[in-house]
């Protein structure tokens, strides 16, 4: 099996720093080399995005919502160029809308797609109700067709991605947040564990049923890891930290059991920012994550 690696340098806050740096800083802390160790490689580089912008749209209520539909138009391609050459994709974010993208690709590779979400947030806030503005406030509800990404055309017409039923949400601890403003939590639509119901489980268990049950709901399913799904204290190099979260040796039995169950197509990692990593270790963490868990996948 060879892995076709993919970095995609997006910010959707529209700035060329920040997340956009992530795929560069991992490359330059010896990500292809750790990971060549370990696996079969074959490194795609990274996609070609247009010139960022920080504007809010007023109409979709998105910033650059132009560029979110290339970024995501050319994930799609490449990730369908991946498959198509029978690699497994594994794609270095930058923000987590270039999810859609993946999701996207492997449709068109597989059919009906399944989802493993693991995530610090929701991810499914309506456009003009985020504070931000930016697509990664929006990915998740975008592909399970709860957020309608009214105005962007290219965007809209890949929409919904995934069907509510084949996706399983865990880690997310912004529910009350949400609730603040009126806004329902996806725990009502799809299988969800916050991060104090998974560390309340036998973990190991806990990944193995859902990860089967992914599975069984969709003979070919993608796994997403947001890294700011980890707490604060074990990776700080994010933009919104939160009180609550999951250490490293959580994420690696999650994506142990992800990597060796059934019908996995394809994986992303996404949210670090190497502008708050500011003596590298952040990187040199996530390569140290992605060689330990490739070592049992490959």
């Amino acid at each position: 099996m060879r892995i076709g690696l993919i970095g995609v340098p997006f910010n959707s806050a529209g700035l060329p720093a920040g997340e956009a740096r992530a795929p560069a800083a991992l490359r330059a802390t010896g990500l292809v080399d750790a990971l060549q160790r370990v696996a079969d490689i074959h490194d795609y580089g990274d996609v070609a995005l247009p010139e960022p912008s920080p504007e809010r749209d007023p109409i979709t209520g998105i910033i650059a919502p132009a560029n979110l539909a290339a970024m995501v138009g050319a994930v799609r391609a490449l990730v369908t160029q991946a498959i198509g050459h029978g690699d497994i994709p594994l794609v270095i974010g930058g923000d987590c809308p270039l999810l859609l993208g993946c999701l996207a690709a492997a449709r068109d590779a597989y059919g009906r797609v399944g989802l493993l979400f693991v995530d610090g947030h929701e991810d499914s806030w309506p456009p003009h109700l985020s504070t931000t503005g930016e697509a990664a406030d929006m990915e998740l509800g975008f592909a399970l067709g709860l957020t309608a990404a009214t105005g962007v055309e290219d965007l809209e017409a890949l929409l919904p991605l995934v069907r509510p039923s084949d996706a399983v949400v865990l880690g997310p601890r912004d529910r009350d947040e949400l609730a603040a403003v009126n806004i329902p939590s996806v725990a009502s639509t799809v299988t969800f564990r916050d991060d104090t119901a998974l560390l309340a489980t036998d973990l190991v268990t806990t990944s193995k049923a859902l990860t089967r049950q992914v599975h069984a709901a969709a003979a070919h399913w993608w796994f997403h890891l947001d890294l700011d799904v980890l707490a604060t204290q074990s990776f700080s190099a994010i933009r919104y930290p939160q009180p609550g979260g999951l250490s490293w040796p959580h994420i690696e039995t999650i994506a142990d059991a992800a990597l060796k169950a059934p019908g996995l197509v394809g994986w992303n990692i996404t949210i670090y920012n190497p502008d708050l990593d500011f003596d590298g270790s952040g990187a040199v963490r996530i390569v140290t994550f992605l060689e330990t868990v490739l070592i049992a996948w490959s």
